[in-house]
């Protein structure tokens, strides 16, 4: 260990190079001061000069001064002429934050502060500028929206600096995507062999830009060879556009389906078991959709667990809602459908008026969860969006709790023996009303379930229900009465020709022509898909 008399002048020795690093490190934040006040400038082509220098300046603010002044949130305040970053609002005033420095400031009335203005030109420079910041992110997700950011707005400059980096970037997708915003570059090259090349590289590539680049080549390639091979690999790009695009509809056909699944299966229980034609199904399904907003109501700050709450909450109103209906009501119609009909068509226009009563006729909007915003996208050309990917998946899930209940518990296998045979079933002990009841309970519930599910698609108003009660009809009917795999192939199937049909004859004429299908349909089988077997079915 160096003795303690010896350690000053060891000290002594280093303060040069101290005093050195320390000058540096002021000189660069008085040339970040210096350029960022530059940008409150008059001339343009001074912010351009700044905005160089401040992208060279390897300064931990730059992005998030640049960041600011493309978004329109950078000013100037008008007292001392500090640069400052509007961050929120106050009432009318103004939150702000020091540009140099991220220091929270006094707040500041609009007529104290001036926003520094910015061209297009401008904003073309620092996405650019940004874009090239954030190639040396640490994160594949930033290096590779970096990528994407340069290609819309590749130069000369940006291809040379992809040519330095590439060769050291590990992640695949982003070195993917550099490749690719290279072979955009090569389709400018002078060299006719450089532009075949490049072509060969975009082969496939699904990327909007890609498409744009080689229909612009195809129109301006004097070289009958790259013409060739650049509308060879349009044609192929187009093909598997096609493709995905075919698969988009799809999926919104099976999101469609899903959503007239959770509508009608509730109506399918209750339909199959106690023939009851009930017109307050769409009703049952609004119960749950305000149900969820006033969940949300009461756990603002918990708006990601809303629905999961939600979920038991609307199957419990709507649940007991249609006990409340079928031995207030029903019970005392069986074997008098017509009564039945109307006397649920009157319930359903008593609980929209109460609704309205208690939340006013307006629509009431439900806030969809941060895990449910957003797309999942499997490549540019084709995404899945989370709140129907997700809703799809959650109607699979209410399909296998609903056959695992009729199938493996008691009141299911009660319920199944009801259906098919409901004076045998009487005959032998089982209790037919209180059947009926679990029976009009669990069909209801399922209801309000789905309206929970609906909430995250549309508005919640008085009206909710009525804009499916139909269509949940249809798919019972065509999948036939009672039958849960009926109702599910059904459903799913409507709504995939729905939306197939919908591009070609638009939505109304779509719905017609789906409904003159059924009715031809039900004319050759009565029964649906599924008929349902039993003696009762037979008669």
């Amino acid at each position: 260990m160096m003795p303690i008399h010896d350690r000053p002048g060891k000290i002594w020795l280093l303060l040069p190079l101290l005093l050195w690093v320390w000058g540096s490190a002021l000189g660069q934040t008085d040339t970040f001061a210096e350029q960022v006040q530059a940008l409150d400038g008059r001339s343009f082509e001074a912010k351009n000069r700044a905005i160089e220098t401040l992208a060279a300046s390897e300064h931990p603010r730059t992005r998030r001064v640049l960041r600011a002044m493309l978004e329109g949130d950078l000013y100037a305040r008008k007292d001392d002429g500090r640069i400052v970053i509007i961050t929120g609002k106050q009432g009318r005033d103004y939150l702000l934050e020091d540009a140099l420095t991220g220091e929270k400031l006094p707040p500041a009335g609009r007529r104290d502060v001036s926003r520094i203005s910015v061209n297009n030109t401008l904003r073309s420079q620092i996405r650019s500028k940004l874009a090239q910041l954030s190639l040396m992110d640490p994160s594949p997700a930033v290096r590779l929206e970096a990528v994407q950011q340069l290609i819309d707005d590749l130069n000369p400059q940006n291809a040379q600096l992809l040519a330095q980096i590439i060769p050291g970037e590990e992640d695949s997708r982003v070195r993917e995507a550099m490749d690719t915003a290279l072979a955009l570059t090569g389709l400018q090259d002078p060299d006719p062999g450089a532009r075949l090349a490049a072509i060969s590289t975009l082969e496939g590539n699904l990327n909007p830009e890609i498409r744009i680049r080689l229909n612009r080549l195809l129109a301006e390639e004097p070289e009958e060879m790259v013409k060739a091979a650049a509308l060879d690999a349009l044609d192929g790009i187009e093909t598997r556009v096609a493709f995905y695009r075919w698969l988009e509809t799809l999926f919104f056909g099976l999101s469609l389906g899903s959503v007239l699944f959770l509508a009608a299966i509730g109506l399918a229980i209750t339909f199959g078991v106690m023939g009851v034609i009930n017109m307050a199904h769409g009703e049952l399904i609004m119960l749950g959709a305000y149900t969820t907003y006033v969940v949300q109501l009461l756990m603002p700050e918990a708006i990601g667990w809303s629905l999961l709450v939600a979920v038991p909450a609307a199957f419990l109103v709507s649940g007991l809602t249609g006990i409340a209906i079928e031995r207030g009501i029903i019970r005392f119609l069986y074997g008098r459908p017509l009564e039945t009909l109307l006397a649920t068509f009157g319930l359903s226009l008593f609980l929209q008026q109460l609704v309205r009563s208690i939340f006013s006729p307006l629509n009431r909007s439900v806030t969809t969860p941060d895990w449910m915003q957003g797309t999942l996208e499997i490549n540019p050309a084709f995404a899945l969006t989370y709140n129907r990917l997700y809703i799809l998946l959650f109607s699979l899930l209410v399909f296998a709790a609903l056959l695992a209940i009729l199938k493996h518990t008691s009141l299911g296998l009660k319920v199944r023996a009801v259906s098919q045979n409901r004076a045998m079933a009487s005959a032998i002990g089982v209790r037919s009303q209180w059947v009926d009841a679990m029976t009009f309970g669990l069909g209801s519930g399922i209801a309000g379930v789905a309206g929970v599910a609906l909430s995250q698609l549309t508005n919640v108003g008085p009206n909710l229900g009525q804009a499916y009660i139909v269509d949940s009809f249809l798919v019972v009917v065509f999948g036939g009465v009672g039958n849960l795999w009926g109702t599910l192939v059904s459903a799913l199937s409507l709504g995939v020709v729905n939306k197939f049909l919908e591009p070609a004859s638009g939505a109304v004429l779509a719905k017609i022509l789906v409904l003159l299908f059924i009715i031809l349909f039900i004319q050759k089988r009565p029964r649906g898909l599924f008929p349902q077997k039993g003696r009762a079915a037979e008669a």
